[in-house]
């Protein structure tokens, strides 16, 4: 289900973002930084997000997974989505915007069916992150419309928040757990498990929703850029607690790891931009490409062998992409942190990074994800 549904996404995201420096002969009807911002918030995290769910809550709750017919229609109301932007300038804003709101309604519906056979309000309460994030995308297109003034670079930046703050809550259960559990089966004692605070976790919950909130409003930027050192710091010392050191024995598990290690250290930078310190922009980017890209990276990667039975062992491609992630958030925050004359030449090698990244993940993962499960026992690490 996972690779049926998310597998559309890679080849059509790689040839986008090579196609960053061809953007003037691209038929947006929005300015081109503000298309590649929505596409990459809206169009490549909400299908991730989409495989998560749709494979995560039938675990959760015990209950069927989705029928192919509904995957099918998902995916396909995804893609009639990314094409409205794609030739938004041929069509009319209205029908845009229709077009590209249409997907997350639908998940939310399917997502909310399945938790009723088991409503833990824990879960539950990942429908208001996808409203959230639905909200977020429809203040983008009520400026695109002409409803309101300058509503577009807020909801961008909430919409982003947003997939932080699900990073923070997915990110935060599973990081430690399945540490946790590969530990205690390498006969670890119980005193060096990885730990979490419960003041910790409540207060990280509390501030990635207040966060795009927020923004939302369009508070002062000290406000935003308080919440998130703040948060940024939080996120830090939860990850401290979770053994990443030794995590390093397992390629699969330190992707985890760096991936939330991208959203603490991108929370502060944000948070210190907010305040003065830093570019905005590079800070946002360590977010986007980092946390939200390595995150995603790592858990496609960890379900494609987990569904279809296979041990929990990254290859070596797809660990290879796991670091490719990482150098190329690098790179892109030294484009924009450091002098004029780095910007174009660390923007082409961080799209270059992105793309190998993906691409030696499509090249390892494709048999698993297009051939017969396998009878193994995979290992839950």
């Amino acid at each position: 289900m996972f690779g049926a549904f998310t597998g559309i996404v890679w080849g059509l995201w790689l040839g986008i973002h090579a196609a960053g420096g061809m953007w003037y002969d691209l038929p947006f009807a929005m300015a081109p930084h503000l298309w590649h911002g929505h596409e990459m918030i809206f169009g490549y995290a909400t299908a991730a997000l989409g495989g998560f769910f749709l494979t995560a809550v039938p675990n959760w709750t015990g209950g069927p997974g989705a029928r192919t017919a509904f995957i099918t229609t998902a995916a396909g109301l995804w893609l009639i989505g990314r094409a409205a932007m794609w030739y938004s300038v041929a069509l009319p804003p209205v029908l845009v915007a229709v077009a590209d709101l249409a997907f997350i309604p639908i998940l939310a519906a399917k997502i909310a069916v399945q938790l009723s056979r088991r409503p833990k309000p824990q879960n539950v309460m990942f429908l208001a992150f996808l409203a959230l994030l639905w909200v977020a995308n429809l203040m983008v297109h009520l400026e695109w419309i002409g409803v309101t003034g300058d509503t577009a670079v807020a909801g961008l930046r909430a919409g982003l928040l947003t997939l932080a703050a699900l990073i923070s809550t997915l990110g935060g259960r599973i990081t430690p757990a399945f540490t946790r559990n590969a530990m205690k089966r390498a006969g670890e004692p119980e005193a060096a498990w990885p730990a979490t605070v419960t003041s910790l976790e409540r207060a990280a919950l509390f501030l990635s929703l207040l966060l795009p909130l927020t923004v939302m409003a369009e508070l002062p930027d000290a406000v935003p850029g308080t919440v998130a050192l703040v948060l940024g710091i939080v996120h830090a010392v939860r990850l401290s607690r979770w053994r990443g050191g030794w995590a390093l024995r397992q390629p699969i598990l330190i992707a985890l790891h760096l991936g939330f290690g991208m959203l603490a250290l991108g929370m502060a930078l944000w948070g210190l931009a907010g305040l003065g310190l830093g570019s905005e922009v590079a800070a946002l980017h360590v977010l986007g490409i980092g946390a939200v890209g390595g995150m995603t990276l790592a858990v496609m990667s960890r379900a494609g062998l987990g569904h279809t039975g296979r041990d929990l062992v990254a290859p070596g491609p797809v660990a290879a992409a796991y670091w490719l992630m990482a150098a190329a958030t690098v790179l892109r925050w030294a484009g924009s942190s450091g002098p004029g004359a780095w910007y174009f030449p660390l923007m082409l090698g961080a799209i270059t990074l992105w793309t190998a990244a993906f691409t030696l993940y499509l090249v390892a993962m494709w048999p698993v994800l297009t051939g017969p499960r396998v009878d193994a026992q995979a290992t839950q690490t």
